[in-house]
């Protein structure tokens, strides 16, 4: 977990903050945030996901290299 110690803030002139820095791992938990609050925002994406997330006939990693001849 990141403290607010580790998140810094960046000031203009008049001492009005204009910016910030955070820790590469929180920006990353951010940008997922993001992402799957788009993906979700569209209804019928947000049903292919539980659909995928339901399914549980996939292939191994192996098997589809294998299947795509790489």
């Amino acid at each position: 977990m990141v403290t607010q110690a580790e998140v810094q803030y960046i000031s203009d002139a008049t001492g009005k903050e204009v910016g910030v820095i955070v820790p590469i791992d929180l920006w990353h938990e951010i940008e997922s945030e993001r992402e799957t609050a788009y993906l979700l925002s569209s209804a019928n994406m947000k049903r292919r996901l539980l659909e995928a997330k339901e399914r549980h006939d996939g292939i191994n990693f192996e098997g589809a290299l294998e299947k795509l001849g790489v």
